[in-house]
């Protein structure tokens, strides 16, 4: 019997989050999600079951609003400063089913060059 496609991303996300965690190494979690409209993204602590930072662009402000790539681009850079402000500088990039490609490659991309590894 063949599988939905909501059944395959579900597959998909709770594999690649074994995964992490068998990589992690203790290092916190940097969790996308990706609606038809916003982005959002969070710096999580699996350990303690907390969330350390967190931007979306729900929040407005000039450049964030929006679904396109450019807004994603400036919610990486805004999660990785207040990643950074929490002395956050390694994590594991945990993109659930999404594929690594336009605004989640861009939110990517933007939150490395702001100063987190990963």
């Amino acid at each position: 019997m063949a599988l939905s496609l909501q059944q395959q991303a579900k597959r998909r996300s709770e594999r690649n989050r074994r995964r992490l965690k068998a990589v992690a190494n203790g290092r916190l979690r940097l969790s996308v999600h990706r609606s038809d409209k916003n982005i959002s993204a969070q710096i999580i602590d699996d350990a303690q079951g907390v969330t350390v930072a967190a931007a979306s662009s729900l929040e407005g402000g000039k450049g964030k609003k929006g679904s396109d790539v450019a807004a994603a681009a400036a919610i990486g850079k805004l999660i990785a400063e207040r990643a950074i402000e929490k002395g956050v500088k390694d994590v594991v990039f945990d993109r659930g089913a999404y594929i690594y490609h336009g605004r989640v490659k861009a939110l990517a991309e933007a939150a490395r060059e702001a100063g987190l590894n990963f």
